[in-house]
């Protein structure tokens, strides 16, 4: 995203860049059943249609895409008939800027300044 930000930033002022999402939840589910869940609400979602009607065999949480396996990436983020995407949109582009420059330039100390000054307003940080 950096590179698309600093190298060819008319692609993102255009509304043509766009982020596949991976699944965040896989539940196993009853006899060779995966379902996928993108977030929270949605997991909850399949694990209330599910109780009680077959075998829950797991749940898990990715962390990061080195958990999930090449064939599992495929399948849900990268298969235009199953994948998410989400479109990278800018609405202040000065703050934007700072946030890559500061979020991934050379200087640690100002990526630490930056997360700890911006810390009590995330609701949810997904590292």
């Amino acid at each position: 995203l950096t590179f698309f930000f600093r190298y060819l930033p008319d692609l993102v002022r255009g509304g043509f860049v766009y982020l596949g999402m991976p699944p965040l939840y896989r539940i196993e589910a009853g006899k060779n059943q995966t379902l996928w869940a993108w977030d929270d609400e949605e997991k909850s979602e399949i694990l209330r249609r599910l109780e009680g009607k077959v075998k829950l065999d797991g749940v898990t949480r990715f962390k990061g895409l080195g958990e999930m396996s090449p064939e599992q990436l495929k399948a849900t983020t990268m298969d235009p008939a199953s994948r998410t995407l989400l479109r990278v949109c800018i609405m202040d582009e000065l703050e934007a800027d700072l946030a890559v420059n500061e979020l991934m330039g050379r200087d640690p100390s100002a990526r630490y300044r930056f997360v700890m000054e911006r810390a009590q307003e995330a609701n949810d940080i997904d590292l």
